[in-house]
């Protein structure tokens, strides 16, 4: 009887797969949006996919950005750091919320990303994965790298 043995690279395909085709399955949507009017953004499920500047639970609390000055400035260096990045689109921006999606690419997974405006000198943020459970930490380095470049924007602004 001849036995298989299984390396580990075929071990982590397996896993890649057995996470995509149950991220797959039990989809759950979230989603990222705000109310009209209101001062919060929506908060993150139990699952570890989603970060936010209003959780509570350590593992999903960001710290919100912060600029000086007006928020018309910072919504237009928050939008030229959004128009630079690679697989994302604006689907809202108006009464004090943007709101854009990033597709990864290779399986074209969507991320929902909230920003509001509240309260001055704060943008409240909210990244989550519209499915499947794990995210890898994806959404926290994406608010991260947004962060930094919210930054450098600022400061090179004249």
């Amino acid at each position: 009887m001849k036995m298989i043995r299984w390396t580990g690279g075929v071990n982590r395909v397996g896993l890649l797969m057995a996470l995509v085709l149950g991220s797959l399955a039990g989809a759950q949507q979230l989603r990222a949006g705000t109310s009209p009017g209101a001062s919060f953004l929506a908060p993150c499920p139990a699952s570890p996919n989603c970060v936010s500047s209003q959780a509570t639970t350590a593992g999903q609390r960001v710290d919100p950005l912060r600029y000086s000055g007006d928020e018309a400035r910072a919504r237009a260096r928050l939008m030229a750091v959004l128009n630079h990045m690679e697989r994302v689109r604006t689907t809202h921006d108006a009464d004090g919320t943007v709101h854009a999606e990033f597709r990864s690419a290779l399986f074209g997974f969507v991320d929902e990303v909230a920003f509001r405006f509240d309260p001055p000198g704060q943008i409240q943020v909210r990244s989550a994965s519209q499915s499947g459970y794990y995210d890898f930490g994806v959404n926290r380095r994406r608010v991260e790298m947004i962060r930094t470049l919210f930054a450098e924007a600022g400061e090179a602004a004249p």
